[in-house]
């Protein structure tokens, strides 16, 4: 089972967002020496707590500082975007670095509707929501299959060519399952956003239609995961996330809070689905616990590989968390 990464370049209580791009690019130069096979950066907007809001560019300086472990998005949220762009972008990734760019694509918006609309070019109406029409655009483009005769045809001419990027569709819904079926492309299932996706990934593998680059679906599962030399010190480390997390369920966004005044909040507020980690939800504990359930989740989807993602207060417990788990693996 191969193992990977999913950064949101979290941004800690007391630092700047700078400083979460900086720790991003000290993990993902960790992650491949430790062998974590790729490495996603996740797209959000106007949030304090997480830094990405252009995953290209962190995939360029991410590959340039990197040899092996393949590099991409995790995603790029498709509707606020032309096809087009998308495709050209990530073209010229792949030139650059050849057989190691991943474009993970995702519907959601990323951020809240203000913000999604701000990202518009044209605000006389909301955008309209026709994701499958862009993804089957930008397929055409990357693919070279666009209809002849279309008006678009010419510009399936990458400036790239002949790399191309590894297409996945990213989701946490029975419609994003179908998505990724019709087209043929692999999924990758954010278990970590709603932990009861198992009935869709199978939904996946039972209606997926064979591609002419593709002939068997592949599934990868997101979810939640923190591990330390110990379970008291993982079950610390993790009320940094609980907090935000059940902030963010109530609609504000943090910063992510350091570990002592996460304790106090979560003492004050009393155990709830908000702040606790739900079954799957979050995987926290030490190195023997955590590889028994990140088996277990990868067999939950039948899924080939699962991605970490990792939100800690601290940067080195982040970088700790997933050494312990590589070494648990035995990744290296």
């Amino acid at each position: 089972m191969n193992l990977s990464v999913l950064d949101q370049s979290p941004i800690s209580e007391g630092l700047t967002g700078a400083d979460a791009l900086r720790n991003t690019l000290d993990l993902a130069s960790l992650s491949e020496q430790l062998g974590y096979r790729r490495y996603w950066l996740a797209e959000h907007h106007g949030t304090p707590m997480l830094a990405c809001s252009s995953p290209e560019v962190m995939i360029a300086s991410i590959g340039s500082t990197t040899s092996r472990m393949r590099i991409g998005s995790g995603g790029v949220m498709l509707p606020h975007y032309s096809p087009l762009k998308v495709a050209e972008t990530f073209s010229i990734l792949s030139a650059l670095f050849p057989d190691r760019v991943d474009l993970g694509i995702g519907r959601a918006p990323g951020s809240d509707h203000s913000t999604a609309f701000a990202l518009q070019r044209d605000r006389r109406q909301p955008a309209p929501d026709d994701f499958p029409q862009q993804l089957a655009e930008l397929l055409g483009y990357l693919e070279n299959r666009m209809p002849a005769g279309h008006p678009f045809a010419r510009l399936a001419a990458l400036p790239g060519r002949p790399h191309v990027p590894e297409v996945w569709l990213l989701g946490s819904s029975a419609q994003s399952a179908l998505w990724a079926a019709d087209n043929g492309l692999p999924y990758c299932f954010a278990d970590f956003i709603n932990p009861d996706g198992a009935t869709y990934a199978k939904l996946y593998g039972d209606r997926f239609c064979t591609a002419e680059t593709r002939a068997e679906p592949r599934r990868m599962v997101a979810g939640f995961v923190i591990c330390a030399e110990t379970e008291e010190d993982a079950q610390r480390i993790a009320s940094s996330a609980r907090m935000t997390r059940a902030l963010l369920n109530q609609g504000q966004s943090i910063p992510v809070p350091p570990i002592d005044k996460a304790l106090r909040f979560l003492a004050k507020h009393g155990p709830s689905p908000d702040t606790v980690a739900r079954p799957r939800r979050a995987i926290v504990g030490d190195p023997a616990a955590v590889k028994k359930g990140i088996e277990e989740l990868a067999d939950l989807y039948g899924a080939e590989e699962v991605m970490i993602v990792t939100i800690t207060y601290e940067h080195a417990a982040r970088r700790r968390s997933y050494e312990l788990i590589a070494e648990a693996f035995g990744l290296r």
